[in-house]
């Protein structure tokens, strides 16, 4: 005769969406039976359900994304003022006005750009590489995971590297724009000397002051770095920093082959 299993005192009968009776008892610790599990979430999470999280506070790519998204209206407002610049750049360029003797003047001559600038932007390039480098070095898995389960902190040891060669190339550039506006300034060539001159002044000065953001914007992140111990705080700060120094990048070089062909 087979052998009769019964459900011992105290237990309850349950019957799963797909019909199958399960029985467990309040005090189960163990006895061979299958665990109660949560159809919801795939374990007996209490009904934690993932999908009825928040958003933005599920995975650290949603933090990571929206950082983009902020960086990228930010930089759209830069690019509308730039743009702009640009357009009065070439509406002054071909605007001139009558003499006293009826002539049709146009006072814009070309301010020939100091050699250094090329130096500048290699510099301002090789910045940037560097600072792709810091990126890509956040989000190396099997780095992230030694660092998470405390095995020494090899990205950001990594990272720190990269970005501290990004700070130091960032402050020669600005360096040598500086030099730049002195070598002009040797050869009395002022910000009133033309109007070629006012806008090589203006344009590099703006370039300028949005690049000296991004120094601070490395500093930031270097001591983020070395502060946060959440490894998605130090990854969105060292993203977004990169991706607005590569703006930065592309946008020097558009301003300096326009300020050198376009004139």
């Amino acid at each position: 005769m087979s052998p009769t299993l019964t459900s011992p005192p105290g237990s309850r009968i349950r019957e799963d969406d797909r019909g199958h009776r399960d029985d467990y008892g309040e005090g189960d610790h163990g006895n061979g039976r299958r665990p109660p599990t949560d159809k919801r979430t795939g374990g007996n999470g209490d009904g934690d359900n993932f999908n009825n999280r928040p958003a933005g506070g599920r995975q650290p790519r949603q933090r990571l994304a929206q950082a983009r998204i902020g960086l990228f209206f930010a930089l759209a407002g830069d690019l509308m003022f730039f743009i702009g610049l640009v357009s009065v750049f070439f509406v002054d360029k071909s605007t001139g006005n009558f003499n006293a003797s009826g002539h049709y003047v146009n006072e814009w001559f070309a301010t020939p750009l100091p050699k250094i600038l090329w130096l500048n932007t290699m510099v301002l390039l090789l910045s940037s590489v560097s600072a792709e480098l810091a990126r890509r070095s956040m989000f190396r898995e099997d780095d992230i995971m030694d660092e998470w389960i405390g095995l020494g902190r090899p990205i950001t040891r990594r990272a720190t590297a990269w970005l501290s060669v990004t700070l130091v190339l960032g402050l020669a550039f600005l360096a040598g724009q500086w030099m730049a506006w002195r070598q002009l300034a040797a050869q009395h060539v002022f910000i009133s000397s033309n109007p070629s001159s006012k806008f090589f002044y203006i344009i590099t000065w703006a370039h300028a002051s949005h690049l000296a953001l991004g120094v601070l914007a490395l500093i930031t992140a270097l001591a983020v770095l070395h502060r946060s111990r959440q490894i998605a705080t130090r990854q969105v700060f060292v993203d977004a920093t990169t991706w607005f120094w590569h703006a930065m990048g592309l946008l020097w070089v558009f301003l300096f082959l326009l300020l050198e062909f376009g004139q």
